[in-house]
């Protein structure tokens, strides 16, 4: 008998795994996870059949930035209450797509200066186009109605702080059930790239919230310990669907995290430029944007080694996988040349990623090393087989799973 793969997912109280998937933010660097996501869940389709998709498979699905409106597009429901994207489509979705939100300067005359003039007197972008597609692609789908739990960074410049998107809390926050579109859209807003978010919404008593945010990438580029942190959160309530894994419990968590590529191979600032630098400097040194770069690969980066050390103390190092490259250079390192030849460039970067060998972060160079002999593509597979098997074992062992037929 073929499985059903389009019934839900069952609380990780009926398993023996919290499974996560988490991707960072990077704007048109996307395509590199969107890419190993379509490989995924091709894996998981050979296991279940074509119906599967990433949604069914992970408890929480994390992301900042470009990784958010990913969550989005794999979670958001359509009228068949399955994901408004599979995997597969994302590829083609950046392709067709971002050189409408990233369109590039047609100034061939002074092409740099117009950057820097640009920059400094308002985003790069006005944000227009990507506003009404994503507001078309995800309607009024509003964040409890995800079709698995979602965690969507951003950072409310009101109140200087981060603000957590997370399906797991809306029904102790109400006021935090925005529109999925909404929440794509302020973690997407980059400073200096696309226009800061404003949007209210009402509480059961009609309270109104106010939101004044801006790219989650501020708070949490890698957002992995947020995705985390708020399932521990569950756990501490005493949540039935967590019983009985304990709070600090790692070992239980199956993880996978994807990074956009990191442009480190080609940035090399060093201190002695940097100490004349003036804000025009940080703002634009190199034809990219230091400040931004800092902090968003440097978050990145701590969160990976958090949880490589975690994992590794806890004999689990092989439930956690972080996939990331850090040799880009040239244009694909950027975050908006939106040419056809880049973003075709993205796409292999991604694919030979996949045949590269799974690699960690070391802080003392800056550069990832080799920790074994599997390649991300060969970690790929062991982690669809293992989701797989979460998923059918908490079926047979829940209520739900009474009523239905075993699959083969």
């Amino acid at each position: 008998m073929e499985r059903t793969t389009s019934i839900p997912l069952q609380p990780p109280t009926y398993g023996n795994l919290i499974t996560v998937l988490s991707i960072d933010g990077g704007g048109i660097r996307g395509l590199i996870p969107g890419t190993i996501l379509a490989f995924l869940e091709s894996e998981l389709q050979k296991l279940d059949g074509e119906d599967a998709r990433l949604a069914d498979y992970f408890d929480v699905i994390s992301g900042t930035s470009t990784g958010g409106l990913v969550t989005a597009m794999l979670t958001t429901p359509d009228e068949n209450n399955r994901p408004v994207f599979a995997a597969k489509d994302i590829k083609d979705f950046y392709l067709t797509e971002i050189p409408k939100i990233f369109p590039q300067n047609t100034c061939w005359l002074f092409p740099y200066i117009t950057k820097i003039i640009k920059s400094l007197t308002g985003p790069k972008y006005n944000g227009k186009y990507l506003h009404s597609l994503v507001r078309q692609k995800l309607g009024e789908k509003k964040l409890h109605q995800t079709l698995t739990n979602v965690v969507i960074p951003t950072f409310d410049i009101k109140n200087l702080q981060p603000t957590i998107f997370s399906s797991f809390e809306v029904k102790h926050k109400p006021s935090f059930d925005a529109l999925v579109s909404d929440i794509c859209i302020a973690t997407s807003a980059a400073p200096t790239y696309l226009p800061a978010h404003y949007f209210e919404t009402k509480d059961y008593n009609g309270n109104v919230r106010e939101f004044n945010l801006i790219d989650g990438g501020v708070a949490a580029n890698n957002p992995t310990l947020v995705a985390i942190g708020e399932v521990t959160k569950q756990i501490i309530r005493g949540s039935p669907d967590f019983f009985p894994i304990k709070p600090m419990d790692y070992g239980r968590y199956l993880v996978i995290s994807l990074g956009t590529g990191s442009p480190k191979a080609e940035l090399k600032y060093d201190a002695h430029d940097a100490a004349k630098w003036g804000l025009l400097n940080w703002l634009t040194s190199g034809g990219s944007t230091p400040i931004i770069n800092v902090f968003s690969h440097a978050s990145a980066d701590m969160v990976d080694l958090n949880l490589s050390v975690v994992f590794q103390a806890l004999h689990s190092e092989k439930n956690y996988l972080r996939i990331q490259d850090d040799k880009l250079h040239g244009d694909v390192s950027s975050m908006d040349i939106a040419t056809e030849k880049n973003l075709d460039n993205l796409v292999k970067v991604g694919e030979g990623l996949l045949k590269q060998p799974v690699s960690r972060v070391n802080l003392e160079t800056g550069k990832f090393e080799v920790c074994n002999h599997e390649t991300n593509e060969e970690a790929l597979i062991r982690f669809a087989k293992l989701l797989s098997e979460e998923k059918w074992l908490r079926l047979a062992k829940s209520p739900q799973g009474q009523c239905t037929a075993k699959p083969n």
